[in-house]
C-alpha cells in the first residue's frame, strides 16, 4: 500500500503563487509516474501534471494545457515527495488539488490509470 498525504493548500489571490507538497509513504515508487490532479465543483477531476524517471537524473514531465508554463512539477526521491509549484495563478485554478501514484511505465493522463490518491488538499484563488 502506499499512502499519499497533499499539503500546502490555502487561500492566495490572483497572480500569487503556492508550492504544493506530497508526501508519500508506504511502499513507495521511487521513481514511477507520479501527478498532480484537480477537481473543482461540478467539473470532471483533471491532470495537471505528472513525472517520472526516465534515467540519469532525468525526469519526464508532462503538463495540462491550462497550466503550461505556470506550474511545475518536481520530485525528491530520496524523501518520497513530490511538488507542484504554482506561479501565476488564476481564479479557474481554485479546485481541490490531488497526488496520485501509478503503476504503468509512462505518466497517465487519465485519472483511471492512477492506483493510489491522496486524500486532497483546497486551493482558493480569490480576486
Amino acid at each position: 500500500q502506499v499512502q499519499l498525504v497533499e499539503s500546502g493548500g490555502g487561500l492566495v489571490q490572483t497572480g500569487g503563487s503556492l508550492r504544493l507538497s506530497c508526501a508519500a509513504s508506504g511502499r513507495t515508487f521511487s521513481t514511477g509516474p507520479m501527478g498532480w490532479f484537480r477537481q473543482a465543483p461540478g467539473k470532471e477531476r483533471e491532470f495537471v501534471a505528472g513525472t517520472r524517471w526516465i534515467g540519469q537524473n532525468t525526469y519526464y514531465a508532462d503538463y495540462g494545457d491550462s497550466v503550461k508554463g505556470r506550474f511545475t512539477i518536481s520530485r525528491d526521491d530520496s524523501n518520497n515527495r513530490l511538488y507542484l509549484q504554482m506561479n501565476s495563478l488564476k481564479l479557474e485554478d481554485t479546485a481541490v488539488y490531488y497526488c496520485a501514484a501509478s503503476s504503468r511505465d509512462f505518466v497517465p493522463l487519465r485519472f483511471s490509470d492512477y492506483d493510489y490518491w491522496g486524500q486532497g488538499t483546497q486551493v482558493t484563488v480569490s480576486s
